[in-house]
């Protein structure tokens, strides 16, 4: 059975910290063992809003696929790309602008709360107001299956599969279609019956489980060109061919990593702790972290649920360590120093081997050049089959020329 694709990117934003490994990485390596996964770095996407200063856009990539790597994202499962080095994203996202409705863009929710955020910056420039669109063509050149998301990123994902879904409406009609998806289902065999058991069980009874059934068969039919694979997933419910399948939200955890402050941990609030950090930056940051400031000496209890050291302890301490620090700040029996050297050991310890594989990769960039290069190659050759659907449905492909 055909692997299940996942697709999920990050902006290039130099060396990562905690926060990104946590809220990202950890999650990406997870997958990686589930489903054919596509990783890369959103370089376009980092103009939208720094277009006036692209000098480190190169060294950031860099330097966050090879913190990738040493978190344990692994090119032999997994395809790690420069999103630029793809020009079919590009050309994607220019056939949707045709189609796709300009109050859909202004609709987007991140889109007037960052414009709230960095009103310091000239954002009334297209690549802004249509960054959702070109997220939307990264996600469905690759015909992605699932996104991993927060919740604030749900409506991205609406707003893809409503593209989609228009795109398909516009494109997807072609002659004969009953006829050639009739033959199509022939040329499947006995997985043929199978498929047309489920469609009349889908569309004659509503029965959603043999909706499921029948696209994990088309899935499954190995020897079954992608046109008609499209063209019977249209079939199964009726529709037109599906050059572009909608993806689906993958909703991943919230980020339970702090900064070093408690607010959400980011370079922009200087509050965190690098993968990169040494034992000695690590020690004298949570050291110098600020706790309940109603201790103001060791002998005066605490209240934990405000300090935030607390809360790297809900990430870094097993039940025993939190109980021990709870009880020593409640009562002042321990002081803030005493409180902070468990989480110290722990982050350090985390850190370690991840530094050890980003030292090797540093040391030798022809590997990280390799994985990038073998990314890219894979990423195109997927991209390029979507692109060849895509041109044929639009009366792009040219044959005769």
């Amino acid at each position: 059975m055909e692997q299940q694709r996942v697709l999920s990117g990050m902006r290039p934003t130099g060396a990562l910290h905690l926060g990104h490994y946590h809220g990202v990485l950890k999650n990406w390596i997870q997958l990686q063992q589930q489903y054919e996964c596509f990783f890369f770095a959103a370089d376009w996407h980092a103009l939208t809003t720094n277009y006036d200063d692209t000098a480190a856009i190169e060294s950031s990539t860099w330097d966050m696929v090879i913190d990738w790597l040493a978190a344990g994202v692994d090119p032999n499962l997994s395809s790690i790309f420069v999103q630029s080095k793809v020009p079919e994203h590009a050309e994607l996202h220019l056939l949707l602008s045709m189609v796709t409705p300009l109050p859909w863009l202004e609709r987007v929710p991140t889109y007037k709360d960052q414009q709230e955020k960095l009103r310091d910056k000239d954002l009334a420039t297209y690549g802004f107001l249509g960054y959702p669109l070109l997220q939307s063509a990264d996600i469905l050149i690759y015909r992605a299956h699932h996104v991993p998301v927060g919740e604030d990123q749900v409506p991205h994902i609406e707003m893809t599969r409503e593209i989609a879904r228009r795109f398909n409406a516009f494109f997807g009609k072609e002659d004969n279609f009953k006829k050639n998806a009739e033959t199509a289902i022939h040329k499947m065999g006995d997985l043929g019956g199978k498929y047309a058991r489920y469609r009349k069980a889908f569309q004659q009874e509503g029965d959603l489980e043999a909706l499921e059934k029948a696209k994990l068969l088309l899935e499954s039919a190995d020897n079954l060109p992608l046109g008609d694979r499209d063209r019977l997933l249209g079939y199964l419910e009726g529709l037109n061919r599906v050059i572009l399948p909608e993806p689906q939200a993958l909703l991943t955890p919230a980020a339970k990593m702090p900064g070093l402050d408690g607010q959400k941990m980011s370079k922009s609030y200087n509050n965190v702790i690098s993968l990169r950090d040494d034992v000695d930056t690590v020690a004298k940051k949570i050291k110098t972290m600020p706790t309940d400031p109603a201790r103001v000496r060791k002998t005066d209890p605490g209240n934990p649920e405000i300090c935030p050291v607390w809360q790297l302890h809900q990430v870094y301490s097993d039940d025993s360590t939190k109980a021990w620090a709870k009880q020593g700040c409640t009562t002042a029996g321990i002081g803030c120093i005493q409180c902070k050297t468990p989480i110290i050991d722990a982050v350090n310890t985390e850190l370690a081997p991840i530094q050890t594989r980003c030292k090797n990769f540093t040391e030798s960039p022809e590997l990280v050049r390799d994985v990038i290069l073998k990314g890219n190659e894979e990423a195109r050759d997927a991209a390029t089959k979507t692109m060849q659907e895509v041109r044929s449905a639009m009366g792009l492909d040219y044959s005769r020329l």
